[in-house]
């Protein structure tokens, strides 16, 4: 069960990610760019949790995991930060 739950998230994550790059190609709003970039990393993050648990659960990826979600989350900060200057 666990499986399908990080298979649906990467998948979420990724569908996300493209509809708000679809936005920011009409719009080109600088929150928009900075919002797909960090759902497409928390995709990412979801993808190698399921990498790591079900397809090589001998290998410890969490430390992969953890930077590329902080990345994510910069950007997202990054994004919001700008928006309001």
């Amino acid at each position: 069960m666990a499986q399908i739950v990080y298979v649906l998230c990467g998948l979420t994550g990724i569908l996300c990610a493209g509809l708000l790059f679809r936005r920011y190609r009409s719009s080109r709003t600088p929150l928009l760019f900075w919002s797909t970039w960090s759902f497409a990393c928390l995709a990412l993050t979801n993808i190698l949790l399921f990498i790591d648990f079900v397809v090589f659960p001998t290998v410890d990826l969490s430390i992969a995991r953890s930077l590329l979600m902080l990345v994510g989350m910069f950007m997202l900060i990054y994004g919001l930060i700008r928006q309001r200057n």
